[in-house]
């Protein structure tokens, strides 16, 4: 399918957000997708993977999270500690109430396109995006109707702005696909998680990954599982197709 892609800007209450915009390229208005980064942030995997969720007929942003900081860009081939200590303070910059300030600017940008279905929005976030993607959703409840996590972080904590208490406010449908081996997910997360969906009557899927270790779906990285990964790919689709379509 050939695609319309673009490098575009959003206005945001902090200032002007970098983004990757891709689409099919033919007639009609398609529904969106918001991709929330994973900790190293944007770079040509995440522009590759928003291509795969637009050649399913999806207007799929990808917005640049870090952009308060300036351009950044990791060169992960060649990760080491050093590295990675400046990625952790990038994830830990940003909270989940700027995560949502900035959402409001990326669904108005969204309402302003041509090629933009009106209506329900969905979400996909990696790794310390999958509390992002579950705030969001409780914060724009009205738009944002498919959210779905792979092996987030962050989502059950002891404070106060910890997404997983917000859960009751959501009316759409979530997804979250946990990593079997994950170090950053306490054992405690999941359950807790749980918990919570289930007492606030929240439509959901939650499942672990057999054999898969944090960042599975990422194709460059030594995690990469391609049984898992095309399982994901399968959810994610069957989650939006049957609330955005």
């Amino acid at each position: 399918m050939a695609l319309i892609e673009k490098d575009v800007v959003i206005t945001t209450k902090y200032g002007r957000m970098p983004a990757f915009a891709a689409c099919p390229d033919g007639l009609g208005a398609f529904p969106a997708i918001i991709f929330y980064m994973d900790a190293p942030g944007f770079r040509e995997e995440l522009c590759n993977m928003a291509r795969r969720i637009a050649k399913q007929g999806y207007f799929c942003l990808l917005p640049d999270m870090y952009y308060r900081m300036g351009l950044l860009r990791f060169d992960l081939p060649r990760r080491n500690d050093a590295m990675s200590a400046v990625i952790r303070a990038a994830m830990n910059h940003l909270s989940n109430a700027d995560v949502a300030e900035d959402t409001g600017g990326l669904i108005a940008w969204l309402d302003a396109q041509d090629e933009v279905k009106a209506g329900p929005i969905g979400c996909v976030g990696h790794c310390m995006s999958g509390r992002y993607i579950t705030t969001v959703a409780a914060r724009y409840p009205a738009r944002i109707k498919a959210a779905a996590s792979l092996y987030g972080v962050g989502i059950v904590t002891d404070q106060p702005d910890s997404p997983h208490l917000i859960v009751d406010q959501i009316k759409g449908e979530l997804y979250y696909g946990f990593a079997e081996t994950d170090a950053t997910v306490p054992e405690h997360v999941i359950p807790a998680l749980r918990k919570a969906l289930d007492r606030a009557g929240t439509k959901y899927k939650l499942e672990i990954y057999p054999g898969s270790q944090h960042g599975f779906m990422f194709a460059e990285r030594a995690a990469f599982q391609p049984e898992g990964t095309a399982l994901a790919w399968q959810r994610l689709f069957d989650l939006w197709d049957r609330n955005l379509k």
